[in-house]
């Protein structure tokens, strides 16, 4: 961690700016389309503007990487990770806050040397703030997340799954024959970590994310000790600008069972 860094600063700076520049607009703003086909509005480009002024005012050692930025500013905030940079997504959800529904986060992370340090994710509508530093566990809103009394069956267990973005060899045993309890999709990877941190969910997975979407979330999982790799068995967290699967529960035995039917399934 560097010496000059403390999370309680680096979230108080993050409520500050979902509270100012997020909720106002939240329902109250139209989306654009970018190349990629993904919405962006000015709430994602404002709330981008603000917290990157703080985190430089504060910390000019650091570049940032963020989801509103093209391709060769994301890359070249890459190149100087040994430095250290911020990971940012100011509205992870849009096409939800854009309807009115309430999931959606912004979602923060600090990586030095290839390695995350802290995150933060800000659920302003429950005003809930997410947060872990390297080694000292996770919390939400200060208090640490409990550890789970009992690890539930993949049978009995709450998934969460986006379909939509999923191989297609796993589409059909998932609809017909489903291994979990029930099933979910809410549309904000950021708070789908978190959410899954915190045991709302127990298993979790994901067919494409950016990382700017998984980064955070994924930290304060795997702060709690929880479990995730890729469909393909590698970790999660790259340093790389190429989309990330992700499959993963709070539950180690959960977490086992779940890769080994999904490797079923896929034929590994």
């Amino acid at each position: 961690m560097p010496e000059n860094i403390e999370l309680a600063s680096v979230i108080d700076k993050v409520i500050g700016v979902a509270q100012a520049e997020l909720l106002p607009r939240f329902a109250q703003v139209q989306g654009q389309c970018k190349m990629d086909g993904s919405l962006v509005t000015e709430a994602d480009l404002e709330t981008q503007h603000q917290l990157a002024n703080l985190l430089h005012k504060e910390w000019p050692q650091f570049l940032l990487l963020s989801e509103e930025q093209t391709a060769a500013q994301q890359q070249h905030a890459l190149d100087h990770i040994e430095t250290g940079i911020w990971c940012l997504d100011p509205l992870d959800g849009t096409s939800n806050f854009i309807a009115g529904v309430p999931y959606y986060a912004l979602s923060l992370a600090l990586i030095v040397k290839s390695e995350i340090v802290l995150s933060v994710v800000y659920d302003p509508s429950r005003d809930e703030c997410f947060s872990a530093e390297r080694g000292k566990g996770s919390y939400l809103n200060g208090r640490p997340l409990p550890i789970p009394c009992s690890e539930p069956p993949l049978s009995q267990s709450l998934a969460l799954v986006d379909f939509k973005r999923l191989p297609e060899k796993l589409l059909q045993p998932l609809i017909q024959q489903p291994p979990y309890k029930s099933q979910r999709s809410f549309g904000a990877v950021a708070l789908d970590w978190c959410w899954l941190a915190a045991n709302r969910v127990q298993v979790y997975l994901h067919g494409s994310q950016n990382i700017w979407d998984y980064v955070a979330g994924h930290f304060i999982h795997t702060e709690t000790g929880g479990q995730a790799s890729t469909l393909a068995g590698d970790p999660v967290f790259l340093p790389e600008l190429a989309k990330r699967s992700a499959l993963a529960s709070r539950h180690s035995s959960t977490y086992t069972e779940w890769k080994d039917w999904i490797d079923l399934q896929t034929g590994k």
